[in-house]
């Protein structure tokens, strides 16, 4: 029978050393070469009548390599089964026997040596206690106004008036590269582009008041427009915004089309366009819809700046060792490509916060028994393939959604994407019944200030 033992050598590191007698492995081999005989096919033998003598020198050293290495496997794997070790990765050959090492006419005991890298127990951190903030993002009246004013011009009726009288008039104007004087260079190619008058620096946009179609402006972009339209409107153009010079240049812009778009009444027709599926008949109505969708989404973003809370207590107030230089050999030499090891150490940090993020959610999962259905995909899948279609109308028959779902179920990678996504969801759900936040009211514009400040810490 084969022994295996094991002794620690290091922190949350063992090594587990397996040793195999002849016979434990030679019968096996003797039955793989029997198998080899029956199936041979050797110029001048027929088939199944090889001598068992030609089959051992042509296949015997390989085979019998092959089946010291496969018992010693076995019976590694068995000893970590039995022993319920909970392991990083695979175990990694210790190096101080290899393949080469095992010899055909030497039948003899055989020890190879792993080592292994034991997860470490730890205790989460007691959310209860903890400090974290649910913040109350206000709805104001202007957000309200503003979001209805972008509906009525998004759903808007595009007119072409025969020019332009103010700041909520669409130019759309070729840009030619020129001299001073409007000359257009050899070879310029022209771009298209679409702007509002408002769009333009205040200086300027008294020059374009009555502009109509096929009107000329030689222009700088430094004096046109201010820096924030600027900036887009250079790139646009193909120039480097960063280069003082490109705002310099002069163009010619040609007005190819004056359009205005013709803003929406707050009428029936407008509230079932805007939003589809609810019978809104009063303007009193329509803004209190937008105020509730403008408060969820804002809702949906404080949730998540709770839940980046929670996720940055649970992986820095979690006390956890690791057996680093175990997990640096495995990182160095366990995937498809060896690192250097600069490389790993490199590697290693972020390495070490990801095995630290998975062993904090493999035990919250376990010990709240999460769980995530087939079913509970298959229905996450329906209701992403439905958002993607938005607003739009799809009638009331939708029996064609089952079979996209049935086509995207077969996808294991789209399954795996979902099954995790939903898995995260459930963790963090969990993770929020186990805090008490003190909720906070906050503008919204301190609350983005809030969400950057976050983002440069992190």
């Amino acid at each position: 029978m084969p022994t295996v033992t094991r002794e620690n050598i290091g922190l949350l590191t063992d090594k587990i050393t397996v040793t195999v007698e002849s016979s434990d492995y030679l019968p096996s081999f003797e039955k793989v070469l029997k198998d080899y005989a029956k199936k041979a096919t050797i110029p001048g033998f027929r088939k199944g009548m090889v001598p068992a003598g030609v089959i051992r020198k042509m296949h015997g050293p390989a085979v019998f390599t092959e089946e010291v290495l496969r018992t010693v496997e076995r019976n590694l794997m068995s000893f970590l089964q039995e022993e319920k070790l909970d392991i990083f990765g695979q175990p990694l050959a210790s190096g101080e026997l290899g393949a080469d090492d095992i010899k055909l006419a030497e039948p003899k005991p055989y020890s190879f040596s792993f080592e292994i890298g034991l997860k470490p127990e730890f205790n989460l951190p007691n959310l209860a206690t903890e400090k974290t903030t649910r913040y109350q993002i206000e709805v104001t009246d202007k957000m309200i106004d503003d979001e209805i004013d972008r509906l009525q011009n998004r759903l808007g009726k595009m007119t072409e008036p025969e020019k332009a009288e103010g700041d909520e008039y669409v130019l759309n104007v070729r840009f030619e590269a020129s001299d001073a004087e409007g000359n257009v260079e050899e070879g310029a190619l022209p771009k298209e582009n679409s702007l509002l008058v408002k769009y333009f620096a205040a200086s300027f946009r008294s020059k374009l008041i009555g502009a109509k179609k096929d009107d000329h402006f030689v222009i700088q972009l430094n004096s046109a427009f201010d820096e924030k339209e600027r900036e887009w409107l250079l790139s646009d153009l193909g120039l480097d915004k960063n280069d003082p010079a490109s705002g310099e240049k002069y163009f010619l812009m040609t007005v190819t089309k004056v359009g205005l778009v013709e803003k929406r009444n707050l009428d029936e027709e407008f509230f079932k366009e805007a939003i589809p599926g609810k019978e809104i008949t009063t303007a009193e109505d329509f803004r209190a819809e937008i105020k509730q969708q403008i408060q969820d989404q804002f809702d949906r973003e404080s949730r998540n700046h709770l839940q980046h809370e929670i996720y940055h207590i649970l992986l820095d107030h979690t006390q956890m060792e690791f057996p680093e230089s175990f997990l640096k050999r495995w990182l160095q030499t366990g995937g498809e490509k060896p690192k250097s090891e600069q490389e790993v150490e490199e590697e290693f940090p972020r390495f070490r916060n990801q095995l630290r993020w998975t062993l904090i959610t493999d035990k919250i999962v376990k010990d709240q028994n999460i769980d995530v259905t087939r079913e509970e995909v298959r229905d996450s899948m329906g209701q992403q393939i439905m958002s993607y279609f938005g607003s739009m109308n799809l009638g009331g028959d939708t029996s064609w959604l089952d079979s996209y779902i049935d086509r995207m179920m077969k996808d294991e990678q789209q399954v795996d994407s979902t099954y995790r996504r939903i898995l995260t969801e459930k963790i963090f759900a969990f993770a929020e019944t186990q805090v008490n936040p003190e909720v906070k009211n906050i503008s919204a514009e301190d609350f983005a200030k809030l969400q950057q400040e976050h983002q440069h810490e992190h």
